[in-house]
């Protein structure tokens, strides 16, 4: 199965643009000086008397031992950008990048390149204390990695290759236990670099290098079934795992696939998830079903929302299963999107924007804290960047005559089938009879049938698939939708205003066989509703969920809701539903003193909210 990425996928959703151009605008307006500047310190290319105050600080600031990690990141989301739109102002800065780099790597001696100094892989080696110095120079090597795949620059195929011979001949001075020891300091994702790099130049170094970084300490008790996440630190191992992911793309060897499902089953089967879709708290992994004590303050870090959803992607293609695109789309909905670049309503004199939040709180009467663009440089605000240089991902795939739509994104997919072009378009139409989009218009209303019909928000949501093809001659193909996890009924599927299919099976895709020519016309209907999801391990417990978005409650004090009936989500009604042209996703309560307001929690801001409501039934003793 073949993911379409790139220019194979046009993407026209508002919203997911809004945050590709924040984060494009974001990407540029970051100065290469500053880029650059630990690197240019390391080769002993900085002069000056002191270091520029308005320089990007925390992780990236000197003292750091983790300085320089946020460039990589900074390439491989130049890199996604360049491959999806073909961004000459990034390509340029790309390349003015990476001249600057190989100058630090001559002036290092030809090899080193990083922002830190060799000396700090040593001291690992010697049992000192470092921060991290792999994970760093894996995001360098992961950055050039993605610039030569996706903006086809050699130059950074040169730079990664010549870091490869320092680690291929430092790495090789250790014997198997002693290197185990220094695989037990975070090597962030070293083991998918080498993978990428084995497949690229086919170099046996690299077939070494996976060799060595196989970490068997980790691995093994996977395999064996063993529970070796409780309370272990998530981000160190998801990457890891992600190389195995890779390994097993490259090499095809068996045992590389199983250690990535045995994670899988650890970390999310047995384990279970927030409604969010996400994990953790305070970094670590929560006890397996045992989610009550951790409602914390440093819920769902961001990067292990990234690299578990990346995790999901590669599982599916393996699999075609659609439960790792339920789970992608709620941590898409309810992760990144309520992570980053978030825009809204002020809340008491805050800011109406916010750029990034390490963690997403669940500790009633929290709050997001969010980071400013040249303060923090933690490692979240790298996956920030990669996580939102290209929505038009995880939308289509291909398999043959078969193209699965695994996304509902107002978006356009190009493609070859039975030797044909084909293009198909994909709009959401949203039944609101009205383009009015704020306070100021033009005075133009046409009258419709569709604000009558639709007086409320309609209970489905409808989304509208057109084909386009070359020549009149109709083209065989199989249309794979998927029906989404959070469907409250029967999808039903329509071809040219006839219904063909309809299934309330959330474990499958609805499948359309045809001949399809241009201009054929397929609607899918997904009833849509509110869902009350319990604790595993506290069924009187329970969060929101309207569709694939969890709702907050806004909220300075942790509430209790009192309801009346067994349906807990007959306690909230909609509020404010309709402004302008829009239907919105705005609840009330329905019996609370005073009354709580509901919002998606990507739509939340400053504001203090709660997602877990313990529920009191009022006949209840």
């Amino acid at each position: 199965m073949r993911e379409l990425t790139g220019k194979e996928v046009r993407l026209f959703e508002g919203e997911l643009l809004r945050r590709e151009n924040e984060n494009r605008t974001y990407l540029m307006k970051l100065e290469n000086r500053y880029l650059l500047r630990n690197y240019a310190l390391e080769a002993g290319r900085y002069s000056g008397r002191g270091m520029d105050p308005n320089a990007m600080g925390g992780w990236e600031d000197p003292s750091c031992q983790l300085r320089g990690h946020f460039l990589g990141h900074w390439l491989s989301a130049a890199a996604l950008r360049y491959q999806e739109t073909g961004d000459q102002e990034l390509l340029a800065k790309t390349k003015a990048i990476l001249e600057e780099l190989a100058r630090c790597q001559r002036d290092n001696g030809g090899e080193w390149a990083g922002p830190i100094p060799e000396k700090y892989l040593y001291w690992i080696g010697q049992g000192k204390s470092v921060w991290a110095p792999q994970y760093t120079m894996h995001k360098l090597l992961m950055g050039l990695v993605d610039v030569y795949r996706f903006m086809n620059l050699e130059e950074a195929l040169q730079i990664a290759d010549l870091l490869g011979d320092w680690f291929d001949r430092w790495s090789g001075g250790y014997s198997r236990e002693k290197f185990d020891d220094i695989l037990d300091v975070e090597t962030g994702g070293m083991l998918e670099v080498w993978a990428d790099l084995l497949e690229i130049t086919g170099q046996e170094k690299y077939r070494r290098l996976l060799g060595r970084y196989y970490r068997g300490r980790l691995f093994e008790p996977l395999l064996e079934g063993k529970d070796v996440l409780t309370n272990m630190h998530a981000n160190t191992t998801i990457p890891e795992v992600l190389g195995c992911a890779r390994a097993y793309e490259v090499t095809g060897e068996e045992k590389w696939l199983r250690i990535a499902e045995c994670y899988w089953k650890c970390a999310v089967t047995d384990r279970g998830c927030f409604a969010t879709g996400g994990q953790t708290q305070g970094e670590v992994w929560t006890p397996k079903m045992r989610l009550k004590a951790r409602l914390g303050d440093k819920n769902q870090e961001h990067c292990t929302v990234y690299n578990m959803m990346r995790l999901a992607e590669f599982l599916f293609r393996q699999t075609k299963d659609p439960k790792y695109m339920h789970y992608i789309e709620y941590n898409a909905h309810n992760g990144i999107m309520a992570q980053t670049y978030w825009r809204g309503m002020p809340w008491k004199g805050s800011a109406g924007n916010g750029l990034l939040t390490y963690f997403l709180p669940m500790k009633a009467g929290s709050r997001k804290d969010w980071a400013g663009e040249m303060d923090s440089f933690f490692c979240c605000h790298g996956t920030m960047v990669q996580a939102n240089a290209a929505w038009n991902r995880r939308i289509y795939y291909q398999e043959g005559e078969t193209l699965y739509v695994t996304m509902y994104y107002d978006s356009e997919a190009a493609f070859a089938a039975a030797g044909r072009r084909v293009r198909l378009t994909q709009r959401q139409d949203y039944m609101n009879g009205s383009l009015m989009h704020s306070s100021e218009n033009n005075a133009r209303q046409t009258v419709n049938d569709i604000t009558g019909t639709y007086a409320n928000r309609p209970d489905f949501r409808k989304h509208v698939f057109t084909f386009h093809t070359e020549g009149e001659e109709a083209v065989d193909l199989r249309l794979a939708l998927r029906i989404p996890d959070w469907v409250k009924g029967e999808a039903k599927a329509y071809v040219n205003g006839e219904e063909r299919a309809a299934s309330s099976c959330k474990d499958q895709f609805l499948i359309l066989s045809g001949a399809w020519k241009e201009g054929d016309e397929v609607v899918l209907t997904l009833p849509v509703g509110l869902a009350f999801l319990p604790l595993p391990d506290a069924p009187d417990t329970g969060a929101f969920r309207y569709g694939p978005d969890v709702l907050a409650g806004v909220t300075e004090q942790e509430r209790l809701l009192r309801v009346e009936t067994e349906d807990v989500t007959e306690e909230l009604s909609p509020d404010t539903e309709r402004e302008w042209g829009t239907f919105r996703t705005f609840y009330r309560t329905e019996n609370q003193d005073p009354g709580i307001s509901f919002r998606k929690l990507n739509e939340i801001g400053y504001e203090p909210y709660q997602i877990y409501f313990k529920v009191k039934k009022e006949n209840d003793k």
